[in-house]
Order: C-alpha cells, then structure tokens, then sequence
C-alpha cells in the first residue's frame, strides 16, 4: 500500500479532511504522523552540507591528486592527461568523475589530447561497472557553470552514475535522501583491481 502512495500518485486530501487515492483511509493527521516519526542519522552527509556553502575560487581536485595517496583520496585511474575518481557525495553506488588534470572549465578549453582521452576514460568506465557492479543502465553528463548545478565550476567533469531497475524509491521525493548500501572506501578496492585489468 505504500508503494501505491509513494511511487505513484501522491495522495490527496479530500474535504472531510482524509487522505485519498489509497485503498485504506488515514486522517490527514495520522498521516503525518507516520511520514515525520521516524528519524535517519546519515551522519557523514553533513560534510556535505557544509562543502555546499563553500565557494571554489580553485580546484580542490590538485590536492587530491598531489596527496601521493590515491585510495584516500578515491583515485581510481591515473592517466597522461585525465584522471578518474569516485564521487565522495555520490547520487548512487559507484557514481564516477573523469577529469582532466589541468584546471579547466570549458570544454573548448580542452587539447585535442584531454578530450580524446576523456571519452577513452568514459568507455572504460563503463566497462569497469558493468562487470564489477552490473547496473540496469548509466546516466551520464556534465554540468558546465555553477548555473547549471557545477559544484566546482573551474574543473569541469564528466559524471558516470549507474542505475539499477527500481533504484529510486521514495526516499528521495520525500526526504531528498539517498541511501547508499555501500561505503566508498569498499567500493574503491573493488573498483580498483578492475581498472588496472582493463586497458
């Protein structure tokens, strides 16, 4: 029954104050009740909130990089060029960044090189989830200024999300709250072997 409230139509409130569009009534009231009772304690997410009130003057992608220590910091593929790592707030299970290693971000900033090498990384990717992590289908994209929802505006990056029939469920419509199953550093070290292995 709650599938029917939450992954279809929302329900509605009639005018003797019920809940409608479900087979069983709830008093708007109890409803409520139901929907804020319970609490999540996804404590990690508040270094997120905070990143978001940051403002990138620079990228935060060179320290990574010259850290010396690619499993901290989710390195997961080092190229002549580019690079690949996994997305420290990610939308889903194994969500990747392919970038370049120079701090730009337009893509007609990009060497004829950065971009051939750049969508190598994006094949590669690919391949490297599908057989780690077999998913349904991929979402793929740029975000190109912070209008159009770049976190870091001055170090382009492509995102590689794989997606699984019936991933998003209604935690994100109600709570905007994604539930990971797993933890990056995990995820790395399966990751990690696969992409020294594809070439």
């Amino acid at each position: 029954m709650l599938a029917r409230i939450w992954r279809g139509n929302l329900p509605r409130v009639g005018v003797e104050g019920y809940l409608t569009g479900a087979s069983t009534r709830y008093t708007q009231r109890n409803f409520l009740k139901f929907n804020m009772s319970e609490h999540l304690h996804p404590y990690w997410r508040m270094k997120y909130i905070q990143s978001r009130k940051d403002s990138y003057e620079t990228s935060p992608f060179a320290a990574l990089l010259a850290s010396g220590d690619d499993q901290k910091s989710l390195i997961l593929h080092r190229g002549p060029t580019c690079f690949v790592i996994l997305n420290n707030f990610p939308y889903n299970p194994g969500h990747l960044m392919v970038l370049p290693i120079r701090e730009v971000g337009q893509l007609a900033e990009l060497t004829v090189g950065e971009r051939a090498e750049m969508m190598d990384l994006l094949v590669k990717c690919q391949s490297v989830l599908q057989k780690v992590m077999t998913p349904s289908g991929f979402n793929m994209g740029i975000n190109l200024g912070r209008a159009a929802g770049a976190g870091i505006p001055t170090h382009l990056h492509f995102h590689i999300v794989p997606r699984w029939d019936g991933d998003h469920n209604f935690m994100p419509v109600v709570a905007d709250t994604h539930v990971l199953p797993q933890a990056l550093d995990d995820l790395w070290l399966r990751l990690k072997p696969v992409f020294d292995e594809i070439k």
